[in-house]
């Protein structure tokens, strides 16, 4: 590595001393055009390109030759081997320069030249300035690599239509969702549930069927169907296609009178009771999980909005975080409530790393702030003082932290009574300092308007770039901001 460095170094002076080529140090406009007064001929053009070719000869010689006089000298004090290896980076920058536009000469040369084809150093020239192009290409992109893989690490805890992104590792006891079996239908996908809710009843019918169809052949009433002297148990049942539909037609009360359980046996009449019970309790089942899947209360929240971006400006000379909240349906929420939480990761001072620590964010719960009537769209204010996570949070610091701020909006459904709730998030991305929402809010013949385009709208405005903290410090200390 250090007789590399040292070759290199020499390399450089011995080009900054040589006046017929030109040093790579010094900035200079390439030259990709011949001048339009000359024209050149297919002499010159071998004239200039083995010009080229013995210029590059001589550089290796004298390459050669400097590491060869030099190769005694590396073994000299730390101090000076110090000295020499400082800066290899720009040393193998200069010589990747000089490589690249030799090369791109005899390029040029090469490719005005018909059928020249067999100049074996040219094309060597051509393959190394090419390969040279990809690995500054490489240097080059390494810092937007880096930028886009940790744009890309960023994970949200809830997105912003409110779902969580937070995946259950094995669970060992699955018997527990068995236990609560309601709540574990309504859960299911849709596709899911529509299959279990039609297994249900289909498994129940063969079930019964199989029986019924069993019972008919032990007391052999499949080989007397029509028999006018016989006195069946179940009577025509011949194949175990009649079965299922003895099964069918008994659950589902149908009842078309061509098949029956007659009173000639008691083991088919309890049969048919246990088989009504059981329907009976699968329809209750069934249509109650239904019931509750259809009219989830998830999908009213569909029709409560939440503002893209939250705001920080000034609010009665006081330091606010601003958010708007709106609903869309004429059907209002009943006894909403706002509230807030900062997930953010911190480490104690003993060194424990906490992930995911939530803090509470006052939006007014003192006050009553955070009880709203939901009939136009509301702007949620709360005041960073001194109990606030952001006390100590300006503009420059704000855009180094790294937190998630979970906004939950819960109420109830004025059309059903069930409870809803609506989640949304803002990262640190998504607060905007020094900056208002326009209002959305007009008066109109006989009620308000509500522009709910301008619901997302906001406008930046002058204010300082100081935490709550410093302002404060700052107006104790008598100075005017």
């Amino acid at each position: 590595m250090i007789q590399s460095v040292i070759c290199r170094r020499q390399t450089i002076q011995n080009l900054r001393c040589n006046s017929h080529i030109r040093s790579p140090v010094r900035a200079e406009p390439r030259r990709n055009s011949v001048p339009p007064t000359h024209t050149l001929t297919n002499t010159s053009k071998s004239t200039i390109t083995s010009n080229m070719i013995s210029k590059r000869s001589s550089l290796d010689r004298n390459n050669l030759n400097n590491t060869m006089a030099n190769s005694s000298s590396t073994q000299d004090t730390s101090s000076s081997s110090s000295s020499q290896t400082q800066n290899p980076i720009s040393q193998s920058a200069h010589s990747l320069t000089l490589d690249k536009e030799v090369s791109s000469a005899v390029a040029f040369a090469n490719g005005n030249v018909n059928g020249n084809s067999g100049n074996v150093p040219v094309a060597s020239a051509i393959e190394k300035a090419k390969s040279n192009k990809k690995r500054w290409k490489l240097l080059g992109d390494e810092n937007s690599l880096h930028v886009a893989v940790a744009s890309n690490l960023r994970q949200r805890y809830i997105t912003k239509d409110g779902k969580c992104r937070v995946n259950l590792g094995p669970i060992v006891e699955k018997i527990r969702f068995i236990s609560d079996i309601f709540t574990t239908i309504v859960d299911l996908n849709c596709r899911w549930f529509l299959l279990v809710f039609t297994m249900c009843y289909i498994v129940t019918w063969v079930i019964f069927g199989g029986i019924y169809f069993f019972g008919a052949w032990l007391r052999d009433d499949i080989s007397h169907v029509g028999d006018p002297k016989w006195k069946p148990c179940f009577e025509n049942v011949d194949s175990f296609l009649s079965a299922l539909l003895l099964s069918l037609e008994s659950q589902r009360t149908i009842g078309y009178g061509s098949r029956m359980v007659t009173a000639n046996c008691s083991e088919g009449v309890v049969l048919l009771m246990i088989q009504s019970i059981l329907g009976s309790i699968i329809d209750a089942l069934m249509v109650g999980c239904m019931f509750v899947k259809i009219s989830r209360p998830q999908q009213r929240a569909q029709t409560l909005i939440f503002s893209k971006h939250c705001v920080i400006c000034e609010r009665d000379e006081k330091l606010c975080m601003l958010f708007r909240i709106g609903d869309l349906r004429a059907s209002h929420m009943v006894d909403a409530k706002i509230r807030a939480k900062l997930i953010k990761s911190r480490q104690t001072k003993e060194g424990e790393f906490i992930p995911l620590e939530q803090s509470e964010i006052n939006l007014g719960y003192d006050c009553g702030g955070d009880r709203l009537l939901l009939v136009e769209p509301q702007t949620i204010t709360h005041v960073i003082n001194e109990a606030s996570p952001f006390w100590g949070v300006g503009s420059k610091r704000l855009k180094r932290e790294t937190f998630e701020i979970i906004v939950i909006l819960e109420g109830i459904v004025e059309a059903s009574g069930m409870t809803c709730q609506a989640r949304t998030s803002y990262t640190e991305e998504e607060v905007l300092w020094g900056h208002r929402f326009e209002s959305c809010i007009s008066l109109e013949k006989g009620a308000y308007r509500v522009d709910y385009s301008a619901f997302d709208k906001t406008f930046e405005v002058q204010m300082s770039l100081l935490s709550a903290k410093d302002r404060s410090n700052a107006i104790k200390q008598g100075v005017v901001l």
